[in-house]
């Protein structure tokens, strides 16, 4: 276990930023942490990279605590905040040189790790340049690259593409990935399908409380009432529409004509009953050939606004994702 809190609390006056929050992350993941502004997002990564203490409850590096032994714990994290601790007078070398001797590695080892880090990161060819003359994508890379000095097993990074245009976007995911199983990776970001890309898990907070933590594709799963099919058919329209309505456990059909004798279909079932067979027989009975059929789950901004937006109650299946995992 990397990253592992205990019934983590922080509390600011009166108010709880963080309520309570257990959670581990394994070697080699990459974990998605997610939640609407004012969560207790940034003050939860905040707390794992011991920039500031928690109220209660422990955190642990490695096996470090991050209170009782932060030099070890520390050893161990790379950060990237959303704004990317950057000196802007220093060319980019000189930078991340400077950050490997803060960081206490050897000189040798230094100059390898910064040459090897600056071409990963697609530096080489700015690396004179001073960085306050930088694009703000290339400024994210220095700020990614001073995070992974020290070949750290964590990475710590708070909405890493915050601010970029879509090519910048991409490139910034690229290296992540690439990052993941030689790094443990905790991912903040409000970019959601960035998330689904990149991530082997998905932690939701709201209110300074998990309240979802699994792969998206079982939040997903766990969220839905009943199950939904997507439906491509040719044919008449009403002979469609009504071989479906006719199948046992069908308890919704939306339906339209995209061109002549062709149907698509979103069908809801409920969710004890799996109706695929069902509709390949009945369909194949009435002579009605399927060119596509699909379950649909939730997106992850679906599953997100779900557990976040405020109501009332959350329904049952809701408590039992916050349960589970």
């Amino acid at each position: 276990m990397m990253v592992e809190l205990k019934n983590v609390t922080k509390v600011y006056g009166t108010r709880k930023a963080v309520d309570n929050i257990s959670f581990s992350v394994d070697k080699g993941e990459i974990v998605g942490f997610l939640g609407p502004n004012g969560a207790g997002k940034t003050t939860t990564m905040k707390m794992i990279t011991g920039y500031i203490p928690p109220t209660s409850g422990t955190i642990k590096i490695a096996g470090y605590d991050i209170v009782e032994q932060p030099i070890e714990a520390k050893k161990h994290i790379g950060y990237l905040p959303e704004t990317p601790p950057l000196y802007l007078d220093m060319t980019v070398e000189a930078y991340l040189h400077f950050v490997g001797g803060i960081k206490g590695v050897p000189p040798k080892k230094r100059k390898e790790d910064v040459e090897k880090i600056m071409y990963e990161m697609g530096l080489m060819e700015v690396r004179k340049r001073l960085i306050k003359n930088l694009s703000r994508g290339y400024k994210q890379r220095v700020g990614l690259a001073q995070a992974i000095i020290g070949d750290p097993e964590v990475l710590v990074l708070d909405e890493p593409t915050v601010g970029l245009d879509p090519k910048q976007i991409k490139e910034i995911r690229d290296i992540i990935k690439k990052l993941g199983g030689k790094h443990t990776i905790i991912l903040s970001t409000h970019i959601l399908p960035e998330v689904s890309m990149v991530c082997d898990r998905v932690i939701i907070i709201n209110k300074g409380k998990i309240v979802a933590m699994d792969k998206t594709e079982n939040l997903s799963i766990a969220l839905q009432n009943v199950l939904r099919y997507f439906i491509k058919a040719e044919g008449p329209y009403d002979k469609v529409v009504k071989t479906v309505e006719n199948i046992d456990g069908v308890i919704n059909v939306e339906a339209e004509i995209e061109e002549d004798m062709m149907v698509k279909l979103t069908v809801e079932s409920s969710n004890d009953r799996d109706i695929r067979k069902d509709v390949f027989f009945a369909f194949a009975k009435e002579g009605l050939p399927i060119l596509e059929l699909r379950p649909l789950g939730y997106s992850l901004e679906e599953v997100f606004l779900e557990l976040t937006t405020e109501e009332e109650s959350y329904d049952e299946d809701v408590r039992n994702i916050k349960e589970g995992a």
